[in-house]
């Protein structure tokens, strides 16, 4: 069951602690009180006790005047991939596909409008991205979230452009709703996404969906290299047969 901030059911002062956690990031991770109380839109009194709570039972740490996360937080990231069973399964299938390939493979599950990477096995090489298990990604540019809203029905997707912000990455990022949806159609009959240069110029990614025994995709996973590196024909030809019978295998495993 879904609610809303307005049931009585709502708890509206976990929430708040929650977006105090939320709102360090990269670039932001050492926060004055002030800064806190403006980024999460919570009143100085309100952010001080929370980030006091939080401090007490180990998840903030304050120097200097300044509050920043410890590693206790990443307890709650790891709660959350440990309820996964997939995330353990691919491991395996992952790290066997690097080795024959020596290209960046990883697993993401969409969350909103955007994938989250639930597991990441890099090369051995430096021709890399600077990706981590945690970090999000707009879902309507990466190769595992068009596969994952291809998944979608005609008023999930509804929803899904109702909200999410089509901003460009590169000059070749579509952001265009009606020719992203065109290209949806496509990975939908195909069974796979390729997009090349929309995250990152340079860049092709090819993602294929997870099913459960049900058919429905529960995650994705995906091969990323620089074109550089690797040819179109051979994403195809080599890479895709590969990530494919991980994927069947996998969803006989689930």
């Amino acid at each position: 069951m879904s609610i809303n901030e307005d049931h009585p059911d709502f708890v509206t002062a976990f929430a708040r602690g929650l977006s105090v956690i939320r709102c360090f990031e990269k670039g932001a991770d050492r926060l004055s009180l002030n800064e806190v109380a403006t980024r999460t839109g919570l009143a100085r009194g309100t952010a001080r006790r929370f980030l006091l709570t939080l401090e007490a039972i180990g998840y903030v740490g304050m120097e200097d005047n300044k509050f920043r996360l410890l590693p206790k937080v990443l307890d709650l990231g790891y709660a959350y991939l440990s309820s996964i069973p997939l995330s353990e399964l691919a491991q395996p299938f992952m790290t066997s596909i690097v080795e024959k390939i020596d290209e960046s493979c990883a697993m993401s599950v969409l969350d909103d409008t955007d994938v989250v990477y639930i597991s990441r096995i890099p090369p051995s090489h430096v021709y890399t991205i600077p990706v981590q298990v945690g970090m999000r990604m707009p879902a309507f540019i990466n190769a595992m979230g068009q596969v994952l809203l291809a998944d979608l029905s005609d008023k999930e997707l509804d929803e899904f452009f109702a909200k999410a912000e089509l901003r460009k990455q590169t000059k070749y990022t579509d952001v265009d709703p009606v020719s992203i949806r065109n290209t949806l159609k496509k990975i939908r009959e195909q069974g796979y996404a390729m997009p090349v240069d929309q995250v990152y110029e340079g860049r092709v990614s090819l993602a294929v969906p997870i099913r459960n025994r049900e058919g429905r995709a529960i995650a994705a996973m995906n091969v990323s290299a620089m074109l550089s590196r690797v040819s179109i024909k051979r994403m195809t030809t080599e890479f895709l047969p590969l990530l494919l019978d991980a994927a069947e295998k996998m969803r006989s495993g689930l």
